[in-house]
């Protein structure tokens, strides 16, 4: 059991490394490819970092609540840690680091990472602690196939039939229009919408199942061979359902579970069955997750609002260290958010070593 929650916590901390990696370039405007975000249908590897802590989160809940009654006692610690986790991200959308020292409410973005893996967080469990895994998995089946039907064939009152392209009449994006206005990431859509949270329970309760297969595994054949079927139905349905991570659509979560389930795989299958030792530096970070998530979005959103003459704190470190003839802007961009990395990697490493370990 202990070496299974290590592989999870390898891949968790692994997750949170890409996270920052990708969420703290130098310069916006000079990123490799691969560390940008599709630019609507499609998936990069950034793509499938948030899937992939969802999905972690799901096996978390799994373990952290199998040996769980659903009492009043269960539903209150659920409750405390979603609360914690939207509050957390409540405080990063609002918060300034100079007087008043908060945004304006006027276009104050409403959603967030951390409010949507607190809104997952809580609904997955509720499902988990009261009902088997058959009807979990059926729910998980009802959800990206009415997610799929409304999008793709429901019309507008109006008659209009829906597109999944982003435009005003996609569902996803109109329903956020229409429910948050201005309190959105950008004017037309938000990549941690309202109703594009209703699969990305999918991708929890993909991670759940997973779980269960774990715990009661028997070969390591079981959690490739799910791997590739997520994979293969993925990639099938992506043909009438595009993958797209804006509006987490149903192709989407499949196929990302399905990566996330063969990575899985491949590192417990070499830490756990052939005993290799390594992934360490990751499981550390792993087993502060959220913490050094948090901390790395707060100083990062810090930074961007301290003024350092003209230019603001960031910019300025970038500029200042990063930025030389004989680097290329990607490289330099890229250097930047590698040192970061390395930075919150060391944190973890410290905070293992003096067994300081934070719950959110």
């Amino acid at each position: 059991m202990s070496k299974r929650i290590e592989s999870v916590d390898i891949l968790r901390g692994f997750t949170i490394a890409a996270m920052i990696l990708v969420n703290t370039p130098g310069t916006w405007s000079h990123i490799y490819a691969p560390l940008q975000h599709a630019k609507w249908h499609g998936l990069t590897p950034t793509d499938l970092i948030f899937p992939f802590f969802l999905f972690i989160v799901g096996i978390s809940i799994y373990f952290a609540y199998k040996n769980k009654s659903n009492h009043i006692g269960t539903y209150k610690k659920i409750a405390i840690r979603s609360l914690k986790l939207i509050g957390l991200g409540v405080f990063l959308n609002i918060f300034l680091p100079y007087f008043p020292f908060f945004k304006e409410l006027e276009t104050l973005r409403f959603p967030g990472v951390l409010q949507r893996i607190g809104i997952v967080f809580f609904i997955s469990s509720i499902l988990y602690i009261n009902f088997n895994w058959k009807i979990i998995l059926g729910i998980g089946v009802v959800i990206l196939t009415g997610y799929w039907l409304f999008l793709g064939f429901f019309p507008f009152s109006d008659g209009t039939l829906p597109t999944f392209d982003r435009a005003p009449t996609n569902w996803a994006n109109y329903i956020d229009k229409t429910l948050l206005g201005k309190h959105m990431w950008q004017l037309d859509y938000d990549p941690e919408g309202i109703l594009s949270t209703l699969p990305s329970i999918a991708t929890c309760i993909s991670g759940i199942l997973i779980g269960k297969l774990l715990d009661n595994l028997k070969e390591i054949k079981y959690l490739f061979f799910t791997a590739f079927s997520l994979l293969v139905l993925g990639y099938v349905l992506n043909i009438w359902f595009p993958i797209n991570k804006a509006i987490w659509s149903s192709s989407f979560v499949l196929t990302t579970s399905g990566w996330g389930t063969l990575i899985l795989a491949i590192i417990y299958y070499l830490r756990d069955v052939q005993q290799l030792t390594f992934g360490n530096i990751f499981k550390y970070v792993g087993m502060n997750a959220i913490t050094i998530y948090f901390l790395s979005s707060f100083i990062s959103t810090t930074m961007y609002l301290t003024k350092i003459g003209e230019n603001n704190l960031h910019s300025y470190l970038y500029n200042t260290f990063f930025v030389h003839s004989f680097f290329s802007d990607n490289f330099s961009s890229f250097l930047y958010a590698l040192t970061v990395v390395l930075f919150y990697v060391s944190l973890g490493f410290l905070m293992y070593k003096k067994k300081i370990f934070i719950k959110v």
